[in-house]
């Protein structure tokens, strides 16, 4: 699907396209429809999906799916959360699901849904992780050992089989500092999108990440937004044009928002300072 909406330039055959990144937040988290949860959790700082957060991710990437003919998925990067990988699996089994797509809107769940992983690819970027500080994730939660995750490879079993990439490096190699500040997160989230985007400038990515990943989404690539209310799996719609001198070389264009409020969960309003 690389290659979607390019085309022909003026002048030394310069070719031009329209990258698209889509940045989603996962679905409904364990821990905040039962509390008492992280009292039996071997790892509290790091809670699943619900039920019907499995649901409400593979609903919304039946709704992504129904957008392929603008915006066209080549690549899905994911935090190592396993929140998000879990929303990643049904976003991306709706994104491969080998079906007609004409069925696709009438199917429940993922569950025996056959896939088609070479329609995209999947890998885990730690640089969208959830913000590293108490604000976010409460006293007392962070490992003591500072060991977040298991091994990589037991964070990429959560993940439809044959969708791994496994010649990307990631942006960041290793997990944030603990305890940095909500400026120094949002200001990770901004850069983390637009060097991803930067790395794939010939794909269209949909970035599965955090609330506040979002919220940066928004407020960072449109002047005066001011983002307040992300529902669980809401995403964010960014668009630039790419204009390449050869297959590596490229100028790019400001991302434009092209989310709407509350058009696909993300509320936001307009400063009126002046």
């Amino acid at each position: 699907m690389a290659g979607e909406g390019e085309g022909e330039g003026e002048g030394g055959g310069r070719r031009r396209r329209v990258q698209r990144v889509l940045v989603m937040r996962h679905g409904d988290r364990a821990d905040h429809a039962e509390p008492m949860w992280v009292l039996r959790a071997a790892r509290p700082w790091d809670p699943p999906l619900t039920e019907a957060g499995r649901i409400r991710a593979w609903t919304v990437g039946k709704r992504i799916r129904c957008l392929q003919a603008a915006v066209a998925v080549d690549r899905v990067l994911v935090s190592p959360f396993l929140r998000c990988l879990q929303t990643a699996a049904e976003a991306v089994s709706a994104l491969c699901a080998a079906v007609d797509p004409s069925a696709l809107p009438a199917l429940d769940s993922s569950h025996a849904v056959p896939l088609d992983p070479s329609r995209l690819k999947v890998s885990i970027e730690y640089g969208l992780c959830e913000m590293l500080n108490t604000r976010a994730m409460g006293p007392n939660t962070a490992p003591v050992d500072g060991k977040w995750f298991p091994e990589i490879s037991e964070l990429e079993a959560v993940l439809p089989a044959g969708t791994i990439d496994h010649s990307v490096e990631p942006v960041y190699e290793k997990m944030p500092q603990w305890e940095e500040s909500v400026p120094e997160a949002r200001n990770r989230f901004a850069s983390v999108i637009q060097v991803l985007a930067d790395k794939y400038p010939h794909e269209n990515l949909l970035l599965v990440t955090h609330g506040e990943a979002i919220g940066v989404s928004i407020s960072y690539f449109k002047k005066d937004a001011e983002v307040f209310d992300v529902e669980y799996c809401a995403f964010s719609h960014l668009e630039r044009e790419i204009t390449f001198e050869s297959e590596e070389e490229f100028t790019a264009g400001n991302f434009k928002v092209v989310t709407k409020d509350g058009q696909t969960g993300i509320r936001y309003t307009y400063s009126t300072l002046d």
